[in-house]
C-alpha cells in the first residue's frame, strides 16, 4: 500500500529576506494571537518589527538562515530509509515553504493509497499541532484529495520515543557529572513556553510536557539528579507558563547547582535550541554562577528516535484518529477533533 507520510513542523526562513514574512505569518496565525484578525495582522506587524534587529542578528549566528528545513529532510530521508519503499515522506511547514498547499500538490501527484499526518511536535497544542491539521485540511478541501487519512495528534507517551530521549539526557548527564564529578545537578526540561490564558482554555500541552518529563525521568531514576520543567521564548506581554528557563537557570545558579538543559518539546535544531539555549542562555547561566552548563542534543535523525517514529506511523490504523503513543489506535481522548 503506498503511504505518504505528512511531516508537519515550524518552518524558519531560508533566507535574511524571509526573516520577516516568516515572522509576520508566525504571529498572523489566529491560533497563536487570538484576536480579531485585523488586530491580529497590526499585532503580528509590530512584533516582528519591534525584535527585527534582534531576530536578524540571531539567524546570522546560524549562517543567516534555519536549519530547520534541511534538518526535516534528513528526519524524512530517514524515516524512508526504516519505513521501505511502500512509504514516502513528504514536508510540510507551517510559516515559510514548503507550505501545506506546495506539500500538498506533491501528495497529489504521487496518487497514495492513503495518506499518514505526523506532526513533529510529540506533544499537542492547538498552536502547533491543531494549527498545522487544520492548515492542512483547507488544503486538501482545495485541492480535492480524497483518500483516507490518518492523524497521529500526539506522541508524548510513546515508550520508545521515551527511551530515545532518555538516552540522550542520560548523554548530557554523563557529560556534566565528568566535568565536575561530585557536583549538584539539575535537569532542566525548557519546553516552548505557551500564554496560560490557552492552557486553561484546555490546551493539553503543558500536561503533556510534563508527563514526558517524568517518564523520561522515571527511566533515569538512577542518576539520582533533580529535575524541573520550565518554559522558553516568551512572545507577547501576557503571562505566560512558569517558570521561565531564565528564571530556572538563575535559580540553579543560587543554589550552585549544575545544569543540563533538555529541549523537550523540539525534536530539530533550529533557533530555540542553536541560539537561545546554546548562546544567549549559556550566559545568562554563567552570569548566575551556574558551575557547569550541558544542553542535551536534539533528537535530529538519531537512530533511535527514528525508529521510534517509524514504529508510531506503522502502528497507525488505516484510517481515522490516532493517538499515538501507547494510546496509539485506540481513537480515546484525542485533544484533535478535526474541527481546529
Amino acid at each position: 500500500m503506498r503511504t505518504a507520510v505528512v511531516l508537519f513542523n515550524l518552518g524558519g526562513p531560508d533566507s535574511a529576506a524571509a526573516i520577516k514574512p516568516f515572522r509576520v505569518n508566525l504571529f498572523s496565525d489566529k491560533a497563536i494571537i487570538r484576536a480579531p484578525w485585523f488586530i491580529r495582522l497590526w499585532l503580528s506587524r509590530l512584533i516582528a518589527a519591534s525584535s527585527a534587529k534582534a531576530a536578524y542578528s540571531n539567524y546570522q549566528l546560524m549562517g543567516g538562515k534555519s536549519p530547520l528545513l534541511e534538518l526535516t529532510q534528513g528526519q524524512a530521508k530517514a524515516l524512508e530509509g526504516v519505513l521501505g519503499p511502500e512509504y514516502r515522506c513528504f514536508i510540510a511547514m507551517r510559516y515559510w515553504h514548503p507550505f501545506a498547499r506546495e506539500t500538498m500538490r506533491e501528495v497529489k501527484a504521487w496518487a497514495p493509497d492513503r495518506v499518514i499526518l505526523l506532526p513533529l511536535y510529540p506533544q499537542f497544542s492547538t498552536t502547533t499541532t491543531g494549527s498545522s491539521l487544520s492548515d492542512w485540511r483547507e488544503a486538501a478541501a482545495e485541492a480535492g484529495l480524497v483518500v483516507k487519512v490518518t492523524t497521529i495528534c500526539c506522541w508524548h507517551d510513546d515508550a520508545a520515543y521515551v527511551a530515545a530521549t532518555a538516552a540522550m539526557v542520560r548523554e548530557a548527564i554523563e557529560d556534566a557529572m565528568a566535568q565536575k564529578p561530585g557536583l549538584r545537578l539539575r535537569v532542566l526540561f525548557s519546553a516552548h513556553g505557551l500564554p496560560e490564558s490557552i492552557v486553561k482554555a484546555g490546551d493539553p500541552y503543558q500536561a503533556q510536557i510534563e508527563a514526558t518529563s517524568a517518564a523520561v525521568m522515571k527511566l533515569l531514576a538512577d542518576t539520582k539528579v533533580e529535575w524541573q520543567v520550565c518554559y522558553q521564548s516568551r512572545a507577547t506581554p501576557q503571562k505566560w507558563l512558569e517558570p521561565s528557563t531564565i528564571q530556572a537557570i538563575e535559580k540553579a545558579g543560587a543554589d550552585k547547582a549544575g545544569l543540563v538543559v533538555v529541549p523537550i518539546a523540539f525534536v530539530s535544531d533550529h533557533i530555540e535550541t542553536l541560539v537561545e539555549l546554546d548562546i544567549e542562555n549559556r550566559h545568562v547561566a554563567a552570569a548566575a554562577g551556574v558551575p557547569v552548563y550541558v544542553r542535551a542534543r536534539a533528537a535530529n535523525d538519531d537512530p533511535d528516535f527514528i525508529r521510534a517514529v517509524a514504529d508510531i506511523v506503522r502502528r497507525a490504523p488505516e484510517a481515522g484518529l490516532c493517538r499515538g503513543g501507547s494510546a496509539c489506535g485506540k481513537h480515546k481522548n484525542c485533544p484533535w477533533d478535526g474541527r481546529g
